[in-house]
Formats: structure tokens, C-alpha cells, sequence
């Protein structure tokens, strides 16, 4: 999809921008016009979390239009506890912004949505990796404030749309931020 570089050059665009949990009519958007399509299985196992209170999905969108960003989060992980353990910990993962609108903002607006939400649910501390071949969003994260905790293989599976298995291995960083405040 081909964003209006029109409306997006507006500054006041940001400002409109609403957050919000993701519904199940919501899913298919998620893919981003087929970009995503592979992770649909995994979209649909991440909601089915949201549903039993162990993940949340947000939206970022313009009313009417698009999804314009995108970030889940793992309140508890039976496999990785250190990542999220349901009480003062949280994983923050598919964290995604738009190409086009990378660079302006709502990446920061998206993350501080999601972190003072978990903030009131009384989370203290948010997790996420990062590739090391993804140095922008590392930049950001850190001028976030979050710090490299250690490195990770970033090894980890998942069915595509058709079925089949996939192997990944993103070899990268586990980076940690301690919330102070609802930001």
C-alpha cells in the first residue's frame, strides 16, 4: 500500500493517530496488504493469548485508514520466564512501523502507549530483542532508554500461512527498560 505522502507531510498527522487493542476483524489488516501474510498463524496464536489475558496486540491507525504500526506484548511466557513473567516483567515483540513513516514519530508514540499501559497493569520492567542487523531500531530503543542486557541467538519457529515450518535464526541483542512512570 502506498501511503499518501500528502496527508503524512502534515505534521499535525501524528496527533490523530489513535492506539488501540487489536479486535479479531483486525487480523487480516496486520498482514499489510500481504507483506505479513507468513505470520498469520502467529498473529492468530497471539490473539488467542490476548483472549486468556497473557498477551496484548496494539494498533496504531488513522481513523479510516490503514494500520500504521503494530506492537504485541508477552505478559508471560512459560518458555522464556526471564522475558515475561507475568507480574513485573513483559516482552515486547512484533514491534513494526511502516517504512514510509519510520523516522516521524510514532514508533516513539507506539512504544510509550504500550509501556505506560503496562505501567498501570503494574509491569516495572520491559523486555524486547533486537537483530543485529537492525541498527536503527536499536538506536531507537536505546535513546528510549532501553540498555543491552546480553546477546541472543535469536533462534525461534513458527507455521506460515501454508503450514510449513519455519526456522529462524536472528542473531542479535535482549535489551531491558525499567519503568519509572507511566511516560
Amino acid at each position: 500500500m502506498k501511503l499518501a505522502a500528502s496527508l503524512y507531510a502534515d505534521p499535525a498527522w501524528l496527533q490523530r493517530v489513535v492506539i488501540r487493542l487489536v479486535t479479531a476483524a483486525d487480523l487480516p489488516a496486520l498482514e499489510w496488504e500481504g507483506e505479513y501474510v507468513h505470520f498469520r498463524r502467529v498473529y492468530a496464536r497471539v490473539f488467542a493469548r490476548m483472549q486468556t489475558g497473557q498477551s496484548l496486540m496494539w494498533l496504531a491507525e488513522l481513523p479510516g485508514g490503514p494500520a500504521l504500526g503494530q506492537v504485541f506484548v508477552q505478559l508471560h511466557s512459560e518458555a522464556d520466564p526471564n522475558a515475561a513473567d507475568g507480574r513485573r516483567r513483559a516482552y515486547i515483540h512484533a514491534f513494526r512501523v511502516r517504512r514510509a513513516l519510520r523516522g516521524r514519530g510514532l514508533g516513539s508514540q507506539l512504544l510509550a502507549h504500550a509501556e505506560a499501559d503496562l505501567w498501570a497493569r503494574g509491569f516495572r520492567e520491559v523486555c524486547l530483542q533486537v537483530a543485529d542487523d537492525n541498527p536503527d531500531a536499536l538506536r531507537l530503543y536505546q535513546r528510549l532508554g532501553y540498555e543491552i542486557v546480553e546477546p541472543v541467538a535469536g533462534d525461534w519457529t513458527y507455521y506460515d500461512h501454508l503450514g510449513h515450518l519455519q526456522q529462524i535464526s536472528e542473531m542479535g541483542w535482549r535489551l531491558l527498560k525499567t519503568l519509572h512512570t507511566a511516560d
